[in-house]
This record gives C-alpha cells, structure tokens and sequence, in this order.
C-alpha cells in the first residue's frame, strides 16, 4: 500500500516510515503540515495519508477538504489533543480515522484498516446518493418533457413517454438526458 505521511517531526517520521516499511508498505512520500497538501497528494497519489499532529490546525482542516474533493482517498489522523469540536471538523474535512493520545506504531495497521473500511462505505454511501440523485432528476425531467409533449403534441402520457423513448433510443441517449435535450430545445422555441 502506497502510504503518504505528513509530520512535522523528524524523529517521529522516521520511527512511523520504519514501522510501516516493516509491515510491507511503501512510502509514497512525506511532507509536512507547511507544505501543501493538495500538491503533494496529487504528485505522491497515495492509497492513505497518516498525519501525526499535535492538533489539526485551521490551514489543514482545508486542505483535507479539498483532497477530499479532488483526490478523494482514506486519511487517518492522529492528533496528541483534541476536543468535540476538532473532531467534528476533521471528520467533515475527509478524515476517516482520528485517533488521539498520539501515534503508536504497534497499532498502525489495524486503524489504517478502520480507516480504508470506513472510507470504502462512506464512497460507496455517496455514489448511493449520488445515483438516487440522478434518478429523482431524471423522473423530474422525463416527467417534464412527457408534459410538453402531451401540451405541443395533443398526446396521451403513454404517447409522449414512448415518444421521448425512441427519441432517447434513435440518439443513443438516456432517458433522462434525452428528457433534458427536449426541455431545452423547448425554452429555445
């Protein structure tokens, strides 16, 4: 597993860069909590990223936010001090694991699969919603344009909807899609 680490202690990242070569992971690359880490995710595209933080701060909350966006990928934080708060926002930012009381290298394995596991749900969770999203809009927009056709065409639904269907069929579209191509062409005219 590619492993990305971000730290700002020396010391540290090399006891955490040894235990992991150990268990068989290759380190992608390590930065610290200055440099940026959008870049740095996109040049090293880790499978996971582990930050050792005394306490997130503000600057990279944010750029969790946007790897989370861009390069989304599972991100195990562990911080020596936290607070409700803290949490809440780091798990907002795309960080699937937050341990605190700081990093021990007996148990990084272990919370890397937490990590991957709650990582894995919540992307499969989000292409769920994303899916259910595209059919309430399709539904809206077939609905819609079966709705023009039946005001422009004089047309029963059943007509209009297997209108719109070989349309969708004769351009090799979706219904939906092909739903929206008539709404359009329709507020044109």
């Amino acid at each position: 597993m590619r492993v990305m680490l971000v730290d700002d202690h020396p010391e540290r990242l090399a006891l955490l860069e040894d235990a992991l070569t150990a268990a068989g992971h290759v380190v992608a690359g390590h930065v610290s909590t200055r440099d940026p880490l959008v870049a740095a995710v996109q040049l090293h595209k880790p499978d996971i990223v582990l930050i050792d933080v005394d306490a997130p701060s503000r600057d990279t909350l944010e750029s969790l936010v946007q790897v989370k966006r861009d390069q989304p990928c599972p991100v195990v934080m562990f911080a020596a001090h936290s607070d409700n708060d803290t949490i809440r926002r780091a798990i907002h930012a795309g960080v699937s694991a937050y341990v605190v009381d700081g990093l021990a290298t007996n148990r990084i394995q272990s919370v890397m699969d937490v990590a991957i596991a709650r990582f894995a749900e919540f992307r499969a969770l989000q292409q769920e919603l994303d899916d259910t999203r595209l059919k309430l809009a399709d539904r809206r927009d077939v609905d819609k344009a079966k709705g023009l056709l039946m005001q422009r065409r004089g047309l029963d639904e059943a007509a209009a909807y297997a209108l719109l269907r070989r349309m969708a069929m004769s351009r090799n579209l979706r219904l939906g899609d092909a739903a929206r191509a008539l709404i359009s062409a329709a507020e044109l005219l």
